[in-house]
């Protein structure tokens, strides 16, 4: 059975803060605007159990603004789909195209805001244990190690915010983190150190997990002697930072060495029509505000582009004489 074809003016991958936005911003615009997910909307910021550093809210959880951002685009007017994963883009020449699992889209522009993954906890047994004793996402499973003890890996924000999380769980949580110092911002921190039920052990890996069915122990190495030993743990959230998903746009896209594609300030890519926003995006800060701003103006440079292309459609079929 062939696909449906749809041609919206903006179609935006990726519905996290940054593509909510621009489908906001598109939508009031008048623009005929689809914002494509293929998980659950919201990207990595719904996990995030309390976000008080976005203007306008004291505090707020990653979920609840999500919900507020999703409403607010679907008011505007813009169409939402979620679960539908892009298998195939080809955006060299005048007309782009995104092939999905239900539809084929030939739209007026594209704007790329599919985000992060996070990277897997690089041992040969993440698969073994996936989900039976190794997690991602503490609000999706913390509640399943009530009374337990977990460890935490990594050093930034995620994590620390994840290990303060899941103290209102586990009888105990570990943070492992392979250097000496953190990259939390220093309030988190602060709040960390000050958690009784929380202890951190610097310099150190994780090199193995062993147990039946369920995770039971981690095999560790402290970088001070070297010496490798098990330590009895019931599980294990994972935070070590995440990759930009853009494998699917390499091949018409520029990207950097890290895999983000190379975008200005104006979001626009090497592709005309083509534009990058949040976090797959080459930029040196990657917060929740600069994920709404690259929105806003991806949305904004869109407009541009689809009014140049009708001044040009006019100029080509000669309704205006100078």
């Amino acid at each position: 059975m062939e696909k449906q074809i749809k041609k919206p003016d903006v179609l935006i991958i990726g519905a996290g803060p940054a593509g909510l936005t621009a489908g906001i911003y598109a939508a009031r615009l008048k623009l005929d605007t689809l914002i494509l997910e293929d998980e659950l909307v919201g990207g990595q910021i719904r996990d995030a159990s309390l976000i008080q550093n976005y203007p306008g809210f004291k505090s707020i959880s990653g979920s609840e603004l999500i919900e507020r951002m999703r409403e607010q685009s679907v008011v505007a007017g813009a169409k939402l789909d979620e679960f539908d994963r892009v298998l195939l883009a080809t955006l060299t020449g005048a007309e782009k195209k995104i092939e999905t699992e239900g539809f084929i889209y030939y739209p007026k522009t594209l704007i790329i805001a599919a985000g992060m993954k996070q990277k897997e906890l690089p041992i040969r047994e993440e698969k073994q244990f996936h989900g039976n004793g190794i997690h991602y996402c503490e609000i999706c499973d913390g509640h399943l190690y009530e009374g337990k003890e977990i460890a935490v890996v990594g050093g930034g924000s995620a994590a620390v915010g994840a290990a303060i999380s899941l103290t209102k769980y586990a009888s105990r949580v570990t943070l492992i983190h392979r250097s000496g110092t953190l990259r939390a911002d220093k309030k988190s921190q602060e709040e960390l150190f000050s958690n009784p039920k929380i202890k951190v052990m610097w310099n150190t890996k994780i090199l193995g997990a062993f147990g039946d069915k369920q995770l039971q122990t981690l095999l560790i190495q402290e970088e001070a002697d070297q010496d490798k030993r098990e330590m009895k743990m019931d599980g294990v959230f994972v935070y070590i930072g995440s990759l930009p998903r853009t494998e699917m746009y390499a091949q018409d896209l520029e990207l950097d060495n890290y895999g983000n594609i190379v975008a200005g300030e104006s979001c626009e890519t090497n592709i005309p029509g083509v534009f990058a926003a949040g976090d797959v995006r080459t930029k040196k800060i990657r917060q929740l505000t600069t994920a709404v701003n690259d929105g806003t103006v991806a949305a904004l440079m869109a407009e541009r582009y689809i009014l140049e292309l009708r001044r040009r459609d006019v100029y080509d079929k000669g309704v205006l004489n100078f």
